[in-house]
């Protein structure tokens, strides 16, 4: 086949935290192919794309499209020479409609005025022809993740990509928007685009692509045909060593409750109903795991729990303490750590260091001052152990965060959350976004927690997770928990007819489908 992208030598080294991002880097990309590429957080993966995309300068090497050698100092070099970049953290404008947004800087005018009617009637145009409809009137503001999405990757189309770079494309996406995701980036590819899928989950890989690439600390390890690897073989050069697949769970006894939601109900952002009159429990050194598709309550559940949503109805008890309209600080200093869903907006400050994000909830504490003066060298020591500990790359005490893999913002997230041994963790959606020897790093991580005691409350839209590392399922479906089972004895087929809004008798119940309709 054609090369339709070659980089060779690509160098690029950040002074400021001394971390050699790519390292003598060679990638070569087919023509019409889907090519995967895949790496722990912070292998260098999205680095060497915003070399090629024109966002970060490389220090040496050389790039080669379709053959002919090619400087790229800037985005609009790239987007000139048919190279689109959707990045993992969109870029869209909220108040805009979906046209304004894709056709934003190459808008249709005539005399400097703006032709709405034209602009909108090109957009849909060009969703049709990629089979990704979209109504180009709609606010930004006003769609799901799925569709923002979709917008992005119009608006490099708009502007004549022949080469698309999708960068975590699916860390944000619902189990239903990913299978519908992948099934537009092969309609893409087949409409003549050349895609490099950046990707920490290797079922993609195995569903979408042609070929797959894997770093490592900056390095490329190789390159291999999907359909002559495996998913082992995959982590096993992202990771350097044998990943486990399966989650090896002790027996523990639980303990006294520790927290408990009694009728809690809850209003959304829009004022309606979100939770409906909740109940449950959730004891010493056990995992509570709440399942459910992305969109039932999940959101407005833990935000009421973790302080940051006001109560319309129930009670919140931690250690049997009245909490149900206390602020946040009284919550975390009563013993609750909070993994929110968004490390980026919630999680974390992104114009402040690693340092002062580790600290937030400790400044206060002895160690960390004294006479109200921080006592830097005991914060960098600390922010050093987190460094270690949680093996965050990217990254040094007092290095900035702004830059970090989203997996490795998510990993000082985690790290600051749990290294207080706290009594109850709400875990929402911990392991969104990361790869997987840093999955598996989590799940161990939570699995010494409840050893340790701790109540773990456990929401996540990934279903497998749920069902490793739970000890209780509450299965959420609109905003109630609608049936509580063992996880020892659940199956995925109970917890996913509970998810769907079905009932566990329907399992038992003759298939319709053979039934004769009355009358024949």
């Amino acid at each position: 086949m054609t090369s339709a992208l070659e980089m060779k030598g690509i160098n690029k080294y950040f002074a400021s935290t001394e971390v050699m991002a790519n390292d003598n880097v060679d990638f070569s990309v087919e023509e019409g192919e889907i090519h995967a590429l895949v790496g722990e957080n912070g292998a260098g993966k999205t680095t060497l794309m915003n070399i090629l995309y024109g966002l970060l300068k490389k220090d040496s090497g050389e790039i080669f499209l379709h053959g002919e050698k090619v400087e790229i100092s800037h985005p609009d070099d790239a987007i000139a020479l048919g190279i689109g970049m959707v990045h993992q953290h969109f870029k869209l404008v909220p108040s805009f409609t979906i046209a304004q947004n894709v056709m934003l800087g190459i808008e249709p005018n005539k005399a400097g005025f703006l032709n709405q009617r034209t602009e909108n009637e090109a957009v849909k145009k060009l969703g049709d022809s990629f089979g990704l409809p979209v109504d180009p009137r709609a606010k930004i503001r006003d769609l799901p993740v799925g569709m923002q999405q979709r917008v992005e990757i119009l608006k490099t189309l708009q502007r004549h990509a022949r080469l698309l770079i999708l960068d975590e494309p699916t860390a944000v996406l619902t189990p239903q928007e990913v299978k519908e995701f992948l099934e537009v980036v092969r309609r893409i590819a087949d409409n003549g685009c050349t895609v490099v899928f950046i990707t920490h989950k290797l079922i993609e890989v195995v569903d979408v692509a042609d070929r797959v690439s894997v770093m490592r600390n900056g390095r490329m390890i190789g390159t291999r045909s999907v359909k002559e690897t495996s998913i082992p073989e995959m982590a096993r050069m992202m990771v350097g060593r044998e990943v486990l697949f399966r989650v090896e769970k002790k027996p523990v006894q639980p303990g006294k409750v520790v927290f408990e939601a009694m009728d809690l109900s809850v209003t959304s952002a829009a004022g309606v109903p979100a939770v409906v009159k909740n109940s449950f429990k959730v004891r010493e050194g056990e995992i509570y795991g709440v399942a459910g598709v992305s969109g039932n309550g999940q959101t407005e559940m833990v935000e009421a729990i973790t302080g940051m949503r006001p109560v319309d109805f129930g009670k919140i008890l931690l250690m049997d303490k009245d909490i149900t309209h206390a602020d946040v600080e009284t919550r975390r200093d009563a013993g609750m750590a909070h993994i929110p869903e968004d490390r980026i907006k919630v999680g974390l400050n992104m114009q402040t260091t690693l340092d002062e994000n580790i600290i937030v909830d400790n400044y206060r504490k002895s160690e960390f001052q004294k006479f109200g003066f921080m006592l830097n060298d005991a914060i960098k020591a600390f922010a050093a152990n987190i460094i270690k500990l949680f093996n965050i790359s990217g990254t040094v005490p007092g290095g900035g965060v702004s830059n970090l893999s989203g997996g490795n913002m998510q990993k000082v997230v985690i790290g600051r959350e749990l290294s207080g041994n706290p009594k109850l963790i709400v875990a929402n959606q911990p392991t969104r976004g990361l790869d997987v020897g840093s999955i598996e790093f989590v799940h161990q991580t939570l699995l010494e927690a409840r050893e340790n005691h701790a109540a773990i409350l456990l929401v996540s839209v990934e279903l497998d997770e749920i069902m490793s590392l739970s000890d209780r399922i509450g299965v959420l479906y609109r905003g109630e928990i609608v049936g509580e089972l063992d996880a020892t004895e659940a199956t995925e087929e109970q917890v996913g007819i509970l998810m769907a809004g079905g009932t566990l008798e329907s399992l038992n119940e003759p298939d319709p489908s053979n039934r004769v309709a009355p009358g024949v």
